[in-house]
């Protein structure tokens, strides 16, 4: 049998200030390709472009991943401030929408940084644009040198950062044998209200929530704060994941 094909959401990114382009980080392809054993197909968030009926008639699994720009808060009822530019609105209006039709139709749904957030706003939660800035909460943006710039080592930016304590017999911790792991943070945004059908699965030291599950899903619908695709290989967390993510899109494909 073929592999399954899992559709990546692309982000819009602006070429030498000229030429639009949708992108995808190749992690989150190989991710997808090594360890899910699905072929991984980019499709553009923007609802232009990418017929969300016609996406779900094509494809196994939907992987939303992590991306620059922030959700518009408007979309959970915030105003906008240009100091949490940059936004990707067409990729808003693909996401949230998308996400809702994958929970009906049962098609197994994995959500990383960017896409967990999306997750909650799709169900009515919302976001605030700073984590850090809330009373007791650590820094989750990715690590800096001393003069601001981002630091150039990957391994430093995405080494294990902090602890998540999962919730005991929970979708996660059944999935991974274990109730606590330690994960990678490169976010400022985070979840501020968890939405109607959120169910909280594991939360960092500091209270920040880090993974999530769609309450009543029929299929697999899980989000993460983190980005397990930078290692997904070779971390047996970050490997899991990918795996029954993989093994739920195989399940969809054998059921069509």
């Amino acid at each position: 049998m073929a592999r399954p094909v899992i559709g990546v959401i692309g982000n819009a990114r602006l070429l030498d200030n000229r030429f639009t382009a949708q992108i995808v980080g190749q992690n989150n392809l190989r991710a997808v390709a090594d360890v899910a054993g699905a072929l991984p197909l980019m499709f553009a968030g923007c609802p232009g472009i990418t017929d969300l009926g016609d996406l779900l008639d094509t494809v196994d699994g939907i992987l939303l991943t992590g991306g620059r720009a922030n959700v518009h808060p408007t979309r959970f009822s915030t105003a906008a401030d240009p100091a949490h530019e940059p936004y990707d609105e067409a990729r808003d209006a693909t996401a949230l929408p998308l996400i809702e039709a994958c929970v009906a139709r049962g098609v197994p749904l994995f959500g990383i940084c960017r896409g967990f957030q999306e997750m909650n706003v799709a169900f009515g939660g919302s976001l605030h644009p700073e984590i850090r800035n809330l009373p007791g909460r650590l820094n989750h943006r990715m690590p800096r040198l001393e003069n601001g710039e981002i630091h150039p080592d990957l391994e430093v930016v995405f080494a294990d950062r902090h602890a998540v304590r999962l919730t005991p017999g929970g979708a996660f911790a059944r999935l991974l044998g274990c109730e606590t792991i330690r994960v990678n943070s490169l976010h400022g945004q985070g979840i501020l209200k968890p939405g109607a059908r959120i169910v909280i699965e594991g939360i960092a030291e500091d209270d920040t929530i880090e993974a999530i599950r769609i309450h009543d899903a029929p299929g697999f619908a899980l989000g993460v704060q983190w980005h397990p695709e930078h290692d997904a290989a070779t971390n047996p967390i970050n490997r899991a994941l990918f795996a029954a993510f993989g093994a739920a899109a195989a399940r969809q494909r054998a059921s069509r």
